[in-house]
């Protein structure tokens, strides 16, 4: 078995797409409609896929705290200067576990918790 994707239902589409191409890197792979009101987008860069879904009849999306999307970085100094520079704020961090392991979080849009980590 091989982990394929995860969901996120966002309240606005074009600018959930536009955060991950232009802070994460991500690129739109497939788009479809699925249904009235209802569209789909499939994002991906390395590994597993995001699928946004955007639904004109959610009136607000909501987001549980507790769930966050990890993605590996080689530094976390270099990371947070680069989400700086594009008008991204740390919303906590980063913390050191232990001697090896360094991370930080930021949100996306809809207030996703995204986990940025160093592994040495």
């Amino acid at each position: 078995m091989k982990f394929s994707f995860v969901t996120i239902h966002v309240n606005h589409l074009e600018e959930s797409i536009r955060f991950y191409e232009d802070i994460l890197g991500l690129k739109v792979l497939r788009r479809f409609e699925a249904g009235p009101g209802r569209e789909i987008a499939f994002m991906g860069g390395e590994g597993a896929e995001l699928e946004l879904i955007g639904d004109a009849h959610d009136s607000e999306v909501n987001v549980n705290e507790k769930i966050s999307l990890g993605f590996e970085i080689a530094s976390v100094e270099e990371c947070i200067k680069t989400l700086q520079k594009k008008g991204v704020p740390v919303f906590s961090g980063p913390f050191q576990p232990n001697p090896k392991t360094r991370f930080f979080f930021i949100q996306d849009p809809d207030g996703v918790m995204l986990e940025f980590i160093e592994q040495n």
